[in-house]
């Protein structure tokens, strides 16, 4: 069944040229108009935003004792712990973001702390255990002759735990990210971000960064004692942060930018083994390695998912030994494959459980099962949150070795919400319900006895009534960010796109509109494990066409069979689709990238595209004509060719403004080369030089067909090529001076490239399908009337 679902289109903004410049300045093999207005539209609108944003060489992070008293009490108890010889044991946690943390302090800390004698790790199980301290636990620890914990992305609001540890002689110190308790935990020093106010850069720092600040803190108190760079844990610094919950900005995204570049360091290479073959069998399953969400995050994950256990992966993450790491990343592999089978057979059984549900008057999805496997509920409940538009919560009622507690049976399971709601605050009024309960506003874990979740459902649900929260007006879920036809993917346009990299929460991956295409080419198949056996996932290959293109461009849509692909021969339809890098394919045409379909509908002529309204104004295409005579029609006109879609919009605007229709009467007929054009600038010079005559900008852009860019282009080449270029009242003098300047070669070859950029926009603006310009047009003037 395809979806008629509302779909929102972000209008395509007419953007200052100070900002495209700069932008273009970052895709060099590309006009960046893509990229520009992705960045614009996600608030990114000023030359110090666009630096920090794009460029981390112009980032300046906060010191980790930006945290303060808390951060100076971490030290000084580390210190102590040093001088002393304690045993210090690493408390980590069993997602990635966690399995990262306790792999950075691991490194980090085992730089002043012998590791295996002095400095160990203890990570709950999945399966048997909850996220966060626990007192068996501790106990073991304690009789192990541990002096000091260290969690990481956990124990923020265990406090009856502290208070055991406490009362075993056991120091604490918290780096965790999740929600604060409501008093300060009795504990050495809690270092985590959310004391921060919203609008600080540290505040969104997951549990591996803040881990990598403690780290960082004591490289920068005892800088002499450390014998391996602070550098060389960033990269599973960013493999911990891209998977994780956390917006990436501030010192989050100038985090996650180093340590891509260390990650891919890794594939050429390799400090980590683990993390090679980790990339390695990323790519031959066709995930682009880099592409942490798609890739290693989710195999990490799996781990503990489907293994409960999770302390093979900071082995697998450390160690050095190649054969180990081997096999390690091989039942890895294993693991996430098994993971995708499980998730998809568990949404299948959640969506028949929902065909009985009301969903008019179901605010909170709230669904349990005692066949449900614990370790994918999240996966799964973030699956249906997203599809279903509805925070949703599965729990499971098997029977596992923590499933009583004073002899009262519990349910676990996981939460997850959609649309900025605050799930974490919404579950918080039913605590007297729940056994225990921990997370993000947006995702979280917890336990209640089984006996309580009708009441838990209907208070939840009641709550969000009384918040007035509607979620049937919330139906916003497929957003495309841009419009391009087919013959736009590939190469180009993956760059620019790249720029925006690395996605996370509040940076999601762009996903682009293709409007009435259609599919062919199709074909479909279950996915197979490393050991080649078939897993019950299945995917569908196909390729896209439109009126743009003669030959299909490849996709893939994953949990589809190729019947729920339309292929009837007098239908189009429009896609949302994500553009990526598939590394499996050949090098033929466009082979080195893919479409990821995520829906379709039915192509109509009007579309229920939220921000596509309203037509101010109408388009007459009198383009590339002649002997054109348009004397009598009342009509504005526009006979020069566009190199913009600014100069086309202030035309369009104009005749709007004065309730006339616009002609396009131009075309572009100069077929002249950039090179040619030149030898004609070069000659311009010297006949100007030698006749002592003037020539006004005007002419010589009109001479030329230059833009004003490339007019100013044009002048600083004439400049490095030795004239002195003179401007009186916009007459140009010309004079010889000196020999051609260093900078000679560069001047020129920018000015051919972007001769050859408007070359190839004045053809694109002169061949574009008249509805394409329209629509266009019709999004911004919608946004301007706003």
């Amino acid at each position: 069944m395809i979806d008629q679902s509302q779909w929102q289109v972000l209008p395509f903004v007419s953007l200052p040229s100070w900002f495209l410049d700069e932008v273009k300045s970052y895709c060099p093999n590309s006009s960046g108009n893509y990229a520009a207005q992705l960045l614009w539209n996600r608030g990114i609108q000023t030359l110090e935003q666009l630096k920090g944003f794009v460029d981390d060489t112009y980032y300046q992070p906060l010191s980790p004792f930006e945290f303060g008293y808390e951060m100076k009490q971490a030290i000084k108890r580390l210190k102590l712990g040093i001088k002393n010889q304690e045993k210090v044991t690493i408390w980590g946690d069993f997602d990635a973001d966690g399995i990262t943390a306790t792999s950075v302090l691991w490194e980090g800390l085992g730089q002043f702390f012998t590791p295996h004698l002095q400095l160990n790790y203890y990570i709950p199980n999945r399966a048997t255990e909850s996220h966060g301290l626990n007192i068996t636990g501790i106990k073991k620890l304690a009789d192990q002759g541990t002096n000091l914990i260290v969690t990481c992305d956990t124990g923020s609001t265990n406090i009856e735990e502290i208070s055991y540890a406490n009362s075993l002689g056991i120091d604490i110190i918290v780096t965790d990210h999740h929600t604060l308790p409501d008093q300060r935990p009795d504990v050495v020093s809690i270092i985590n971000p959310r004391y921060f106010s919203e609008e600080h850069p540290l505040f969104f720092l997951s549990g591996v960064a803040v881990a990598y600040k403690l780290v960082e803190a004591l490289y920068l108190t005892l800088p002499k004692i450390p014998k391996n760079p602070l550098e060389n844990l960033l990269d599973l610094v960013a493999i911990g942060l891209i998977a994780d919950l956390v917006e990436l900005k501030g010192d989050c995204r100038y985090l996650a930018q180093k340590g891509l570049q260390k990650l891919q360091q890794q594939l050429n290479n390799p400090t980590r083994p683990g993390i090679a073959y980790l990339l390695k069998l990323c790519k031959r399953t066709g995930d682009r390695p880099t592409d942490i969400s798609f890739g290693i995050g989710p195999r990490i994950n799996a781990i503990s998912r489907i293994y409960g256990e999770a302390i093979f992966a900071v082995k697998l993450l450390t160690s050095k030994d190649e054969k180990h790491c081997e096999k390690l990343a091989f039942e890895t592999e294993l693991a996430n494959t098994r993971r995708k089978e499980l998730q998809n057979n568990i949404t299948k059984k959640v969506k028949k459980k929902l065909q009985g549900l009301d969903l008019s008057t179901t605010q909170i999805i709230v669904l349990e099962d005692p066949q449900w496997q614990s370790g994918v509920l999240g996966l799964v409940a973030g699956q249906i949150a997203k599809e279903y538009d509805r925070p949703t919560i599965l729990l499971t009622t098997s029977e596992t070795e923590n499933s009583h507690h004073d002899g009262i049976k519990l349910a676990r399971g996981s939460a997850r919400s959609i649309n900025n709601i605050d799930l974490y605050q919404l579950v918080s009024y039913q605590r007297s319900l729940l056994h225990r309960f921990g997370g993000h506003p947006f995702a979280a874990g917890l336990s209640l006895p089984v006996e309580n979740i009708p009441l838990f459902r209907e208070s939840i649900n009641q709550q969000t009534r009384r918040d007035l929260i509607d979620f049937n007006q919330l139906n916003m879920n497929n957003k495309a960010d841009l419009v391009v036809t087919v013959s736009q993917l590939g190469q180009s346009l993956f760059r620019e796109l790249k720029l925006l990299e690395p996605y996370g929460m509040g940076n999601p991956i762009p996903r682009l509109l293709i409007e009435n295409c259609w599919f062919e080419s199709l074909g479909h198949a279950n996915i197979k494990d490393a050991r080649n056996n078939k897993i019950k996932y299945i995917k569908t290959r196909f390729k896209i066409y439109d009126h743009s293109v003669d030959e299909g461009f490849p996709g893939i849509w994953w949990e589809h069979y190729q019947h729920e692909l339309p292929q009837q021969e007098n239908k189009r339809w429009n896609a949302i689709v994500e553009l990526d890098y598939n590394p499996n394919y050949d090098n033929s045409r466009k082979g080195e990238y893919e479409v990821r379909l995520i829906d379709i509908q039915e192509s109509i002529l009007q579309q229920n595209y939220q921000s596509i309204q309203i037509s101010k104004g109408s388009l007459i295409d009198y383009r590339n004509q002649t002997d054109l005579e348009i004397n009598n029609l009342e009509v504005e006109t526009l006979d020069n060719c566009p190199i913009s879609w600014s100069e086309l919009q202030k035309k369009y605007y104009k005749s709007i403004k004065n309730k006339q229709d616009l002609a396009l009467i131009y075309s572009h007929q100069n077929k002249e080369n950039s090179l040619t054009i030149i030898k004609k600038l070069i000659g311009i010079a010297k006949y100007l030089n030698q006749t002592k005559k003037t020539i006004t900008k005007k002419q010589l852009k009109d001479k030329l067909l230059l833009s004003d860019r490339s007019l100013e282009l044009a002048l600083e080449f004439w400049n490095n090529l030795g004239f002195r270029v003179v401007e009186d009242e916009q007459k140009l003098n010309i004079n010889y001076i000196h020999n051609q300047q260093k900078d000679y070669q560069l001047s020129k070859n920018k000015l051919l490239e972007t001769l050859e950029e408007e070359y190839f926009r004045r053809e694109y603006f002169s061949q574009v399908p008249l509805e394409i310009l329209q629509k266009f047009l019709d999004y911004d003037t919608l946004t301007i009337n706003q």
